[in-house]
């Protein structure tokens, strides 16, 4: 059902909100007609839908189970979709120095936490995934070895979404997937779309209007989830490298022009501390970013101040 938020001139905007992927996604559009913004959304619905399929590790046709199945045995060939992403999330990987790493371990069943994190750190390693860019085939060297796309699926969702929308003739929207926003065009009275905080937890605290028309804004936050072993709790954000746990930030919330480059670059963010971090997006172009610390001293980027 959509909700509509009217404006003095024609257009309006139409929500819907959805669960999608196991989140609440929020499809808004800016236009005249509810009929033609609920067929729009539905086909923002479907691709969302399209990509959680192809994602899938868990699907017998899953090309993701595929390459997982195989992992130490044989290169797999993949769609052009599939290689793309893949070879993204490599580059990314390279460019946070493993912070972000869509490899994972099967080997976390083990009760013992130390088992985990050295058998982590053993299977964890972007390096060991290779690919074939004339063949367009992914290849696992080590068996126990697995990728992943949970850390960008909604982000790389979203842009698909968007992209669809924009086909279908949208011109101005908003896909909140998840607290994560992705826009593109104008509010209808010719406004920006702006966020005001930096920090969720601080609603009547903003840091600044920032402008993210046209842009997509993610945010990684440290709520203290762990996992319980052998009766004990352990922080659940591993150093992948090193094997042990690391302590993070408050939050991070990551500014560029799409939803799965925002999603890709929060967590690894909040893993390297507000220092690497600033220095890491400051050498960047296009990404820009908050960083909240646990006294909630807000810290930006070099770019922010070009969206305030």
């Amino acid at each position: 059902m959509l909700a509509v938020k009217t404006y003095n001139n024609d257009l309006n905007i139409f929500r819907r909100p959805v669960r999608l992927m196991g989140n609440l996604f929020e499809i808004s559009v800016v236009g005249n007609d509810p009929i033609g913004a609920d067929n729009c959304i539905d086909g923002a619905v479907d691709e969302i839908n399209r990509v959680e399929k192809l994602l899938s590790a868990f699907s017998d046709d899953s090309q993701i189970n595929e390459i997982n199945r195989n992992a130490g045995i044989k290169p797999i060939k993949v769609s052009a979709e599939i290689y793309r992403l893949v070879e993204r999330s490599l580059k990314i990987s390279e460019l946070t120095h493993g912070a972000f790493d869509i490899t994972y371990s099967t080997s976390e069943k083990a009760i013992d936490v130390q088992k985990i994190e050295r058998k982590s750190v053993k299977f964890t390693n972007y390096k060991n995934v290779l690919v074939d860019q004339e063949n367009t085939t992914v290849f696992l060297k080590e068996k126990g070895m697995r990728i992943g796309f949970g850390a960008i699926s909604k982000g790389y969702a979203a842009d698909r979404a968007k992209y669809v929308l924009q086909m279908m003739g949208v011109r101005s929207g908003v896909i909140n997937a998840g607290g994560d926003l992705l826009t593109w065009g104008l509010l209808p009275n010719n406004e920006p779309w702006t966020i005001a905080t930096a920090d969720p937890s601080r609603d009547n605290h903003p840091y600044a209007d920032i402008n993210i028309s046209n842009m997509a804004v993610a945010t990684s936050g440290n709520f203290e989830k762990n996992i319980t072993i052998s009766n004990k709790k352990h922080p659940n954000n591993l150093d992948t490298k090193k094997g042990f746990p690391v302590s993070v930030l408050k939050s991070v919330s990551i500014v560029s022009p799409t939803a799965e480059l925002s999603d890709a670059m929060a967590t690894p963010v909040m893993s390297m501390g507000v220092n690497a971090g600033l220095y890491l997006i400051n050498q960047l172009q296009q990404l820009a970013c908050i960083i909240v610390d646990d006294h909630d001293r807000i810290y930006t980027s070099r770019e922010i101040a070009y969206l305030s």
